[in-house]
């Protein structure tokens, strides 16, 4: 069974940098077929994918996203990160990470980490 766990600061500055990390355990995250996601849900809004890495360290970004988004990992620890840079209160939302098949189904979430940008 594979369980994801999001950290990292509930409260961002508007103009700084969002920093999350998601731990995995009960599988690695440089061999198994999943993708590692991360997704968002603003509030009174739908779900947004943000971006994912995949086993061998590729990634990919929403467009809409890129050029504000880094997903990287730790092999280590068994962990993936997601920076954000230059958000505003419109980033407010509860992020999750996610382990994504490749039919595209989500087969493992993360409890999900409210993140608030406010000064």
């Amino acid at each position: 069974q594979v369980q994801l766990q999001e950290s990292g600061p509930g409260l961002v500055k508007p103009s700084q940098m969002l920093s999350l990390t998601c731990t995995v355990s009960g599988g690695s995250i440089t061999t198994s077929d999943y993708a590692w996601s991360w997704i968002r849900q603003p509030p009174g809004k739908g779900l947004e994918w943000m971006g994912a890495i995949a086993s061998d360290g590729s990634t990919y970004y929403s467009p809409s996203l890129k050029s504000r988004t880094s997903i990287s990992r730790d092999a280590s620890k068994n962990q993936f990160s997601l920076q954000l840079s230059s958000v505003t209160p419109e980033d407010t939302a509860v992020y999750y990470c996610a382990a994504r098949l490749p039919s595209g189904d989500y087969r493992y979430w993360g409890q999900g980490t409210q993140v608030t940008v406010s000064s």
